[in-house]
């Protein structure tokens, strides 16, 4: 007996308004910065466009999510278009990746050649940024701790800009630019893990099948279970698929039941595949006397 569990979450269209907001924020002070760090001559506001870009992109998937979320399967596309999102974060690493390199190369190029930066406007254009992305943070409240690393870009940038007014020294503005670069790498690094693990369909890293199968197996009546996969269908939303022996299939209602439940509230997993079967009768082997 197989049957089918599903539970379509509304909180991402719940929360699309903050994140078109956020969005919007971000963007243009992602174009802000890159305008002014090539009107004052600073590679730390370029490397910082590029860290906020990272932020616009997730903004933007999670948008993205949650449009496609409310888009129905079809015959062709039985899980819709979930991946969509997938890809634009694989597509999305690359990128950010070939941004880093390129704001390194140009770093070390200025640290040894340094170029003359305007100091007070790449301050000012700085302090916006880290106004507007702590506005973000407040408008987010639950994304608010992966905001730090963000503020943290923007301090280096105001950092670097009060040491090339204070004393003149432009080799500020490359550093400061390295320093951005470390902060995007480990990001841009985690998302491209993540993608290429849901495209394989690889389990979800915050899930053990040992703790699943061990649930599953609690559950009266449950004597086992083989074939036990769990993958991501898109971020947020996991599936699984698994056999499962019971003493008695007469009571699938019962089972399944109490399965999701238990699927649900400890993984959070809400798309099921549950096939329950009854073990094998055992083979007797009549072993012949001995002559």
């Amino acid at each position: 007996m197989i049957a089918h569990g599903h539970d379509r979450s509304t909180a991402a269209a719940r929360s699309r308004p903050v994140l078109v907001v956020t969005l919007v924020l971000t963007s243009v002070m992602m174009v802000v910065e890159f305008v002014g760090g090539l009107w004052t001559g600073s590679l730390a506001l370029l490397a910082d466009a590029g860290h906020m870009l990272t932020d616009a992109t997730a903004l933007g998937l999670a948008l993205i999510a949650a449009w496609l979320a409310a888009r129905p399967p079809t015959p062709a596309k039985t899980y819709g278009y979930y991946r969509a999102e997938i890809l634009a974060a694989l597509a999305n690493a690359l990128l950010l990746f070939a941004v880093a390199g390129s704001i390194l190369v140009e770093a070390w190029h200025r640290a040894r050649a340094p170029a003359p930066v305007m100091a007070g406007p790449m301050a000012a254009v700085a302090a916006l940024g880290l106004a507007v992305n702590l506005l973000s943070a407040w408008l987010l409240h639950r994304g608010a701790r992966e905001s730090l690393t963000v503020r943290a870009a923007y301090l280096e940038v105001l950092s670097a800009a009060g040491v090339m007014v204070a004393t003149g020294w432009t080799g500020a503005d490359p550093l400061a630019s390295a320093v951005i670069v470390v902060l995007i790498v480990p990001r841009t690094w985690s998302l491209l893990r993540q993608a290429v693990n849901v495209l394989l369909e690889g389990t979800p890293a915050h899930l053990s099948l040992t703790e699943i199968e061990l649930a599953i197996t609690r559950v009266a009546g449950v004597r086992r279970v083989h074939d036990l996969h769990v993958w991501t269908l898109t971020s947020g939303r996991e599936a699984m698929s698994a056999h499962v022996v019971v003493d008695d299939v007469r009571e699938s209602e019962r089972l399944l039941q109490s399965l999701h439940a238990v699927l649900h509230a400890k993984f959070g997993i809400d798309h099921t595949t549950i096939q329950l079967e009854t073990a094998p009768p055992e083979v007797l082997r009549i072993k012949a006397p001995e002559g």
